[in-house]
């Protein structure tokens, strides 16, 4: 083995590893959590409320505070395919319509009622598009609540590491 080639690579090794940082943060490269959407802002509000009209916040936790909106995003953009990504585009335009249609209101303005009534009615629907946006949303919705941090840790009881072990040695 030749040492000096070790050690060169070592010392190459270790100052690459040193200015990383410094390179990532030149770069404009972060670690935290830069998803950008697929969904625009009108979207992104329909979304965040249909959230907050499947779980709302009451006496407890509501999806909104927990992040499900941001979930449901990140959810769509990375884990569906594109004909379920035009679909859910589709259906989030045409659940503002309806509202907008039967209210004046766009959907994140409506009540809770009123936003529960076209949901309704979605998951009524004759239109299978509408009954799997529906049944895909309140899944999913499900799925961000009860998965979140939060939820785990609060309601559930969850804990990363549980307690020690103690082996069989005497203490």
């Amino acid at each position: 083995m030749n040492r000096r080639n070790a050690l060169k690579n070592l010392a190459v090794a270790s100052g690459s590893i040193i200015s990383l940082p410094a390179w990532m943060v030149s770069c404009g490269i972060s670690d935290s959590d830069t998803h950008h959407s697929g969904f625009n802002e009108k979207e992104q509000k329909i979304l965040a409320s249909l959230a907050d009209t499947i779980i709302p916040a009451g006496n407890t936790t509501g999806a909104l505070s927990v992040g499900v909106d941001r979930y449901l995003q990140k959810f769509v953009d990375d884990c569906c395919e594109k004909p379920a990504q035009d679909n859910v585009k589709k259906q989030l335009s045409a659940l503002n319509n309806a509202a907008m249609q039967e209210e004046e209101l766009d959907f994140w303005n409506c009540s809770q009622e009123q936003r529960e009534k076209h949901l309704l009615k979605f998951a009524g629907s004759a239109d299978n598009d509408q009954k799997e946006f529906f049944t895909l949303m309140k899944s999913e919705t499900i799925r961000g609540f009860n998965t979140s941090q939060k939820v785990m840790e609060d309601f559930f009881g969850y804990k990363v590491a549980p307690g020690h072990y103690y082996g069989c040695v005497p203490a």
